[in-house]
């Protein structure tokens, strides 16, 4: 019996290793993904910057310390930056064509009609 249980506890170590370092591979796999949907919603036009910083912190809470963390990062920094120096303007950044143009004259009034000849006028 004592061989028996002297046998079973390093099985049993193994096993759980195993599947200790499944779950570690699982989440690596998963922050590595989540670091992916993090660098793709920053390249979007107007990406959402609270979801892509939590999803960088999943992959560095993974202990994923790859080169795509510091890019995600530093999009993320970048993208803040320039959101607050473009607050406040346009969309576009162009200023509306005028339908008139500034220097052009005013159309010309034309001249009072004239009473027909044969009308009578009080002078």
């Amino acid at each position: 019996m004592a061989i028996e249980a002297a046998l079973v506890k390093p099985v049993v170590d193994v096993l759980l290793a195993l599947f200790q370092q499944g779950s570690d591979l699982k989440l690596k796999t998963n922050a590595q993904a989540a670091l992916r949907e993090a660098i793709r919603e920053l390249l979007q036009a107007n990406p959402d910057e609270n979801r892509a910083a939590a999803r960088i912190a999943v992959a560095r809470a993974a202990g994923i310390l790859s080169e795509d963390v510091v890019l995600a990062e530093d999009m993320l920094q970048k993208h803040r930056a320039t959101k607050a120096r473009t607050r406040g303007k346009s969309t576009t950044g162009r200023r509306r064509a005028r339908t008139e143009p500034a220097d052009a004259d005013p159309p010309a009034r034309k001249p009072a009609a004239k009473s027909p000849a044969g009308t009578p006028t009080s002078h």
